[in-house]
């Protein structure tokens, strides 16, 4: 499949300093730009395949791949044992992600993500599969010259009809993007940009074309099913519900009654629409509030739930946020237990890779109990199959199950 004209790429040598060299050698992908002792050019293009060697004996170390678009100016793909990277290549690294996913695909599931950039060893690229629709999302350059031979093993690998190219904002904004676009169908045909995908047997849409990420957001798929399972005769709160994952698998796990909170109109009639796919008998409402304020006012009107769910999108996407994000948890924290019954559970969840998971559940239990109530650890998750974790900084998604008393 020729989506694009061939790409020509050159090799780069390139050594490090040492303190990077010993993270090369542990099978971190990251390599920034201060890192770079050495370069055997003057410059080079996006794509262009770099071998690192050592310092001391100039052993073969890792390859990856050049951007000099990004400060992480190189994204290692291949460690220790040097290989060809070519079609065959491509070919196993992309067999292995799916296999990793076969046991998800045995339930009644046909959404995943079949690559997962860093963590299947191909960085800033990621692959989502809704029903029968590829949406692929790139985050680097480096990926143009390789693209022919991605999407036929995609396709192939994954059987997929419709293949969907999302393209970054900084690949929107900056470089060479070859006349492609963002939501450019490049194979195959789709006849609505909203596809029906099920999740263990719960039905949602996703926008492939325009929606957030790639249209949904699959990361969280074990802990909505893990809500509808404890969500039977239950009324449940979804805060930061977005279109409305807990919400449905709530309903559709018998939730008498459900409040979607977010403070997008547009997000929460995609709840809406999503809970009338299924066949769910309980009352469902939403609640159109930033969440801190909603939280309140629900606090205010004695409201309180069997079932709290507070999981925000990422309040930390930079180093200075940090400390701005963990006050956020913590008073989520402290104003979500205030809304859960006695014998209540409050689910609290973190999508920010630069507040550690420790951390989180630290702030999140010293918060419930500085309210008065005391509780039990349910159960602590993070990621699920689909989203494998190989490197420290891939780690974000984190959520703690808590029994208040």
């Amino acid at each position: 499949m020729n989506i694009l004209e061939n790409i020509p790429t050159k090799r780069i040598a390139v050594k490090l300093k040492p303190s990077a060299e010993k993270m090369v050698k542990r099978g971190h992908p990251w390599i920034f730009q201060d890192s770079i002792t050495k370069l055997n050019v003057d410059d080079g293009n996006a794509g262009d395949l770099v071998i690192i060697y050592d310092n001391k004996k100039n052993n073969f170390l890792a390859c990856g791949l050049y951007d000099p678009y990004s400060p992480i100016r190189v994204k290692l793909i291949q460690f220790k044992k040097s290989a060809q990277i070519n079609d065959a290549w491509f070919v196993s690294k992309i067999s292995e992600a799916y296999e990793i996913r076969k046991s998800l695909l045995e339930t009644d599931t046909n959404s995943y993500r079949l690559i997962y950039g860093e963590n299947d060893n191909l960085p800033g690229l990621i692959a989502d599969v809704y029903d029968h629709v590829l949406v692929v999302k790139l985050y680097s350059h480096i990926w143009f010259p390789y693209l022919n031979w991605i999407i036929s093993i995609l396709i192939e690998i994954s059987g997929c009809k419709t293949v969907v190219l999302r393209l970054s904002r900084l690949l929107q904004t900056k470089g060479e993007t070859f006349g492609l676009h963002d939501g450019q169908v490049i194979f195959g045909t789709l006849d609505s940009e909203v596809v029906i995908f099920r999740e263990y047997s719960v039905l949602f849409s996703a926008n492939v074309i325009k929606g957030h990420k790639t249209g949904y957001f699959l990361d969280h798929r074990h802990n909505r099913k893990r809500v509808g399972e404890l969500a039977k005769g239950k009324t449940v709160l979804d805060v930061f519900s977005y279109a409305g994952g807990f919400s449905v698998h709530a309903l559709k796990g018998g939730a008498k009654d459900v409040i979607s909170l977010d403070i997008s109109r547009q997000a929460l009639e995609m709840a809406q629409n999503n809970a009338s796919l299924n066949n769910v008998k309980g009352n469902h409402s939403i609640m159109v509030a930033d969440a801190f304020e909603g939280l309140q006012s629900l606090i205010n009107q004695k409201k309180q739930f069997d079932i709290v769910v507070i999981d925000p999108p990422s309040f930390a996407k930079r180093e200075s946020e940090i400390l701005k994000a963990k006050n956020s948890y913590a008073r989520l924290a402290r104003l979500g237990v205030q809304l859960v019954v006695p014998n209540g559970i409050l689910i609290l969840a973190s999508c920010s890779s630069r507040v550690i998971a420790e951390e989180f559940f630290e702030i999140s239990e010293e918060n419930i109990l500085a309210s008065g109530r005391y509780f039990s650890i349910l159960e602590k998750t993070k990621h699920d199959i689909d989203h494998p974790i190989t490197f420290p900084e891939g780690a974000y998604l984190k959520c703690g199950y808590y029994k208040i008393k």
